[in-house]
């Protein structure tokens, strides 16, 4: 099943990373870093499926080969940061999914390399990445590694994207960090969902929370990557267990909480079940009975009914009686039924 995951990183000196050694590995080739010398060799990788260079589309025609070489890129990004704690590079890492085949997950990573590409006017470093021999099949993914400054045909320029300052998004009228977050995560879950759609695959991913998507669900732990890879190696990683136990005690919690839930809403449902089968218990025996005790003029033409046949029992009994007083007494009797029966009913007839 389709499932989104977007992770937006930085590469900074302070946490002593380098932007020539990041794009090295990920792209699974040789880069020499020239501000310290060092080599940093990953061409013996073979998960590596695809990489690219992606420009603003203002640039396709220019000539500035410095930024389609990716040693050259890397190392200019390195020389533009004075700063000892200085962003060298940003990455924007997604799942492909696996219900696409391997043209259509190329396709969809390249249009979101190219629409980031044009939206901070950076460059964009594209590594796509197929599952590793015994691990998960499932497990393609792409790395976008973005220069966190705007390509100009002279070198880089100003900081770009997310990498700009809170005053100078106010400046510009841009939206705030955390809802540039939102924008390219809603983005990247869009274009997932075309290509799903194109394929004819149902599956769709949705990038908003399990809370936000009204789920009743834990969200799974994030583990890091280092203290995944120290238990492959058969090391144990205290971190990687207390972040499972964390997570197992709130899966438990929750778990209780819809207990609770469903116990506190079980009374009320009780009472209305009770109202509920009293109300057709009712109704059955009007049904039966053929009377409707809610119903005024069902009530009214009862009576009536007895009344009749009250009298016709008394001037059965009276011996004096004649005929015509009989008749006449009768057709006095029918005239108020039937103008009564005709008369709206009012609040006051009660009586009957």
């Amino acid at each position: 099943m389709a499932s989104f995951y977007l992770q937006i990183s930085t590469v900074g000196r302070g946490a002593g990373r380098r932007a020539t050694s990041a794009a090295a590995y990920r792209a699974g080739e040789r880069i020499r870093d020239e501000r310290s010398g060092d080599l940093f060799n990953h061409s013996g990788r073979r998960d590596v499926l695809h990489t690219e260079i992606f420009l603003p589309r203002q640039f396709d025609a220019a000539g500035i080969d410095w930024a389609r070489s990716r040693e050259r890129l890397w190392n200019t990004a390195e020389h533009a940061e004075k700063r000892h704690n200085a962003k060298v590079a940003r990455e924007y890492q997604v799942n492909l999914p696996t219900e696409l085949n391997a043209a259509q997950r190329l396709s969809l990573a390249r249009t979101f390399a190219q629409e980031i590409a044009e939206r901070y006017k950076v460059a964009v470093d594209l590594a796509v990445h197929g599952p590793r021999p015994g691990g998960d099949s499932r497990n393609f993914h792409a790395h976008l590694l973005t220069t966190t400054r705007e390509v100009t045909p002279a070198g880089l320029g100003a900081k770009a994207g997310l990498d700009l300052s809170a005053l100078e998004r106010r400046r510009r009228e841009l939206p705030d960090h955390r809802q540039e977050y939102v924008n390219v995560r809603e983005r990247w879950a869009s274009l997932t969902n075309e290509a799903l759609r194109e394929a004819h695959v149902t599956a769709r991913v949705d990038h908003r929370s399990l809370a936000a998507q009204s789920i009743d669900r834990e969200p799974q732990p994030r583990i890091p990557l280092m203290h995944l890879k120290m238990e492959q190696r058969g090391v144990r990683s205290e971190l990687a267990e207390r972040l499972r136990a964390d997570y197992g005690e709130r899966v438990e919690r929750r778990a209780e909480r819809r207990a609770e839930r469903r116990e506190a809403a079980r009374p009320a449902q009780g009472v209305e079940a009770t109202r509920t089968v009293d109300q057709a218990q009712a109704a059955r025996s009007a049904v039966l009975t053929g009377t409707s005790p809610a119903d005024p003029e069902e009530i009214r033409r009862q009576a009536r009914e007895a009344w009749l046949r009250l009298r016709a029992g008394g001037a059965q009994k009276a011996p004096g009686a004649t005929r015509e007083t009989a008749q006449a007494k009768e057709r006095a009797g029918d005239g108020r039924n039937a103008q009564e029966s005709d008369a709206p009913v009012r609040g006051d007839d009660r009586a009957l």
